[in-house]
């Protein structure tokens, strides 16, 4: 169909920033799979461990999206199962049927 939906991807690393960049590595691997890339990204749903993490994340996006191309983004906290999980995404793609 038109869209791929992405169940939560996570990175690994010992801080925020690169298990955020790793995550991104995984988001696009999977989106390649299906001839995609982070600009099909159409939806996006962040999950923190730590709030105080939010200002890093806003940024790290810019370095993924050209400006004023991001997706709809919601972001929350939760605990993950893994302590040392900071962050995983999950999100939604979309393509016309004719690309």
């Amino acid at each position: 169909g038109d869209f791929i939906f992405l169940g939560l991807h996570r990175g690994g690393g010992d801080d925020f920033t690169t298990q955020f960049d790793d995550t991104f590595k995984h988001v696009e691997k999977t989106l390649a799979e299906f001839g995609l890339t982070l600009a099909h990204l159409v939806k996006v749903n962040v999950w923190l461990k730590h709030i105080e993490d939010l200002p890093e994340m806003e940024k790290r996006f810019c370095n993924y999206f050209e400006e004023d191309r991001f997706p709809a983004r919601m972001t929350s906290t939760t605990e993950f199962i893994d302590d040392d999980c900071l962050l995983m995404i999950d999100g939604i793609a979309y393509r016309k049927n004719n690309e």
